[in-house]
C-alpha cells in the first residue's frame, strides 16, 4: 500500500516546525529556507497552509528530466532527485504543476520532498496533526491528480 502526506490546512498554526524538521533532516541546519515543505501564509484570511510534493503517479518532473536524475523509490513511491545526476537545468520545476520542485542556487540543483525514506520528519514534528502520513487512497490524491491532468491538457 502506497502512502502519501495528507495536509490539513484547518489544523496548521504556521509554527514552521515541519519546515525546521525537514531542513534539519536534509541539510543538518534549522533553516526553513532549505525545507522541502513550505507553509504558505494567507495573511488576509489569517490562515496558514502547508504544501509540498504530492508524489504524482505520473510524475511530470520525472518524465521531463532530460538526464533521468529523478527516479521513483519503489518502497515509498517518492520521486527522488539524485544530486549526482542532476545538472540543474530546471526543466522539472517547469513541468511540476504544483510548484513543489525547487531550484537551489547554492547547490545548482533541484530539491523536492522524498518522504524521508518513508518516515517523514515533517509528520513527526507537526504538533497539531496538520501533516499526516496516510494511505494514498484516503488523501484525495486521485482528485488532485485528475485536476492536474486537466490543467496540463489545457496548456498543451
Amino acid at each position: 500500500m502506497m502512502k502519501s502526506l495528507y495536509l490539513d490546512p484547518q489544523k496548521c498554526t504556521g509554527c514552521l516546525q515541519c519546515e525546521m524538521a525537514c531542513a534539519y533532516e536534509h541539510t543538518g541546519a534549522f533553516n526553513p529556507a532549505q525545507s522541502r515543505i513550505k507553509i504558505f501564509n494567507f495573511e488576509h484570511e489569517g490562515r496558514m497552509v502547508p504544501y509540498t510534493c504530492t508524489q504524482c503517479a505520473e510524475a511530470w518532473c520525472l518524465l521531463a528530466c532530460p538526464v533521468e536524475a529523478i527516479t521513483m523509490d519503489a518502497a515509498t513511491g517518492a520521486k527522488v532527485v539524485h544530486d549526482g545526476t542532476c545538472v540543474g537545468c530546471k526543466v522539472c520545476t517547469i513541468a511540476c504543476p504544483f510548484g513543489t520542485v525547487n531550484y537551489v542556487a547554492e547547490t545548482g540543483k533541484v530539491q523536492k520532498c522524498d518522504l524521508c525514506g518513508g518516515d517523514p520528519e515533517c509528520v513527526k514534528a507537526c504538533p497539531t496533526g496538520a501533516i499526516t502520513y496516510v494511505d494514498a487512497d484516503w488523501t484525495g490524491l486521485d482528485r488532485m491528480r485528475a485536476w492536474a491532468g486537466r490543467a496540463n491538457s489545457a496548456v498543451l
